[in-house]
């Protein structure tokens, strides 16, 4: 079987795609000929990501249309022309039986020229509320799958399936680890609560600077760890290093975290993040308590994925222009309050799907089984 997947422009469009692969693989580990990939995306974040997998990779050319005004428009047809005639080329020579794709601008040439090759394309939604990118290209798909039924409403209901987000295998694995394995990993100490920060694989700016303006005082009462992301290490560095050394021993900082991205989650009883698609699927199936903010330039989508946690009560919502007053004061109100940490616990664990990545596998398999 020969799969094609595509989707690009953050991590949460591109790690469930990798998660599929692995759990396609091993369903299929028993088949005479095996899975072959290519994987067909943008020259962002996402090629990196797919070529730490080892995954063929080929890069195209795309641009964004919605809300990027006319000088940025007129330029970006051209760029989605070239890409349709790029992605073209790439399919005709790899010659799927199947498109996966997720969200993303890059997504919408890869499958204009899968339609024209009358490819067969599944779609996943990791988002609550899809992009304009994904509602565009669910026309052409024989199945949507979706990470909540709330996402039901925007497409036709006999090519909708709810499947859960997809977790990649190592935050799996590693969500079996207990809280103090976690900890040693980073050589946290033990008897204090431990917050997690992620500012993204390319940073937050306004989240990273509301942590450390009163950093003291969070680490006076609990350990941190705080993914900074690239863009914004070395303002989280001159921070850290600012700090008296008995609280520096508590404040844990890391550009970005791979391989142990797990830990760092087993390690959590509190994370603080935007609300990217990733948090639907990876703090439930850790557990986590979490307060969210959603980035306000993103559209709706952070804001209705936090929302979707925070009415099933599994977060707080803090909103990105209340960060210097809120976040430090919800931080330790919640830490300090037991009875409601336990209670987003249970609440996040009951939308966990572990299954998910499995379930849009067999998805694949059923639509490729249907076009042999």
């Amino acid at each position: 079987m020969r799969v094609a997947l595509c989707g690009g422009g953050t991590g949460g469009h591109v790690y469930p795609l990798l998660a599929v692969r692995s759990a396609l693989s091993a369903l299929e580990h028993d088949s005479p000929d095996g899975v072959e990939w290519l994987f067909i995306g943008g020259r962002g974040i996402e090629q990196s990501l797919v070529q730490r997998e080892s995954v063929p990779y080929r890069a195209i050319s795309g641009g964004g249309l919605h809300g990027v005004g006319l000088l940025k428009a007129i330029p970006n047809v051209a760029r989605l022309s070239l890409g349709v005639a790029q992605a073209g080329r790439a399919l005709a020579s790899f010659k799927p039986h199947v498109l996966l794709a997720t969200g993303g601008f890059i997504t919408i040439p890869v499958v204009l020229a899968a339609a024209a090759r009358r490819t067969p394309l599944v779609v996943y939604l990791p988002d609550i509320e899809p992009a304009l990118s994904v509602r565009f290209i669910g026309r052409f798909a024989e199945r949507v799958t979706a990470t909540a039924e709330a996402s039901q409403a925007y497409f036709r209901p006999r090519q909708f399936v709810e499947t859960g987000y997809p977790v990649r295998q190592g935050l799996a694995e590693q969500a079996k680890l207990g809280p103090s394995a976690a900890r040693a990993r980073f050589g946290i100490p033990q008897g204090r609560p431990t917050v997690l920060v992620i500012g993204g694989s390319r940073g937050a700016r306004s989240l990273n600077r509301a942590v450390i303006a009163r950093v003291a005082d969070l680490l006076r009462q609990a350990n941190l760890i705080h993914i900074s992301g690239s863009g914004e290490w070395a303002e989280v560095q001159a921070a850290r290093a600012a700090l008296p050394e008995d609280l520096q021993a508590h404040y844990h900082a890391f550009p970005y975290l791979h391989e142990e991205m797990g830990a760092a989650f087993a390690a959590a009883d509190l994370v603080v993040s935007r609300s990217g698609a990733s948090t639907l699927g990876e703090f439930p199936l850790f557990g986590l308590p979490s307060i969210l903010v959603p980035y306000p330039h993103a559209w709706r989508y952070q804001k209705v994925n936090a929302d979707y946690l925070a009415r099933r009560g599994a977060a707080v919502v803090v909103r990105d222009e209340a960060l210097l007053d809120e976040l430090h004061p919800t931080m330790l109100n919640l830490l300090g309050d037991e009875v409601s940490l336990n209670h987003m616990r249970q609440s996040a664990r009951a939308l966990a799907r572990p299954a998910a990545a499995q379930a849009i596998a067999e998805a694949v398999i059923q639509t490729v089984r249907r076009h042999s």
